[in-house]
């Protein structure tokens, strides 16, 4: 039995879930969000107590593992329409600026050229200062893949350090040359 899948999903009094047999959709203060069901997998709601368990029809290979999946998408639903999700990249090196101007993040980190990214529709993203942006939406996919993507740019060397990371992330360092003595 998959323990992540047999987990009840607690939905707070402001969201308001819309089941059908095939999509999930979840409502909240912060925006609305739809989830596609696999047939083998089945979503009670119980509106009263605010509970809901996602159960599968079988022990099949298939439905044990979307059994799981479909129970976090739909956790991570809940969480993104009540709190949203967010990522803080910063950006480490000599010149290296982050800016936002017309839905376009613009980055200047040591290549030729300034990147000019397109912001996906759904994301907020700001700058609070020239080494730091802050990715915000309720689509908890949509903000990790714009700052995977983002960071994939100019990810950080192990020498110095130079480039862009999540806020807090430890990089392992290399040494470099050693002169002998």
């Amino acid at each position: 039995m998959s323990r992540i899948g047999k987990k009840t999903i607690v939905v707070p009094k402001d969201v308001k879930v819309t089941i059908t047999d095939s999509l999930v959709a979840v409502e909240g203060p912060k925006g609305k969000l739809e989830f596609p069901v696999d047939p083998v997998i089945s979503v009670e709601f119980d509106s009263e107590a605010g509970l809901m368990n996602v159960k599968r029809a079988n022990d099949e290979r298939r439905s044990r593992a979307f059994h799981g999946l479909t129970r976090a998408m739909i956790q991570n639903m809940v969480i993104g329409v009540t709190a949203g999700y967010e990522k803080r990249l910063e950006l480490s090196g000599v010149g290296y600026v982050a800016a936002v101007q017309n839905n376009t993040l613009q980055l200047r980190v040591g290549m030729a050229n300034e990147l000019q990214i397109p912001i996906p529709e759904g994301l907020k993203v700001t700058c609070p200062d020239q080494q730091h942006v802050l990715i915000q939406g309720i689509d908890k996919q949509q903000v990790t893949q714009f700052a995977a993507s983002t960071r994939a740019k100019r990810p950080p060397e192990p020498y110095k350090g130079k480039g862009i990371r999540y806020q807090g992330e430890v990089l392992r360092r290399k040494q470099g040359k050693v002169v002998a003595k």
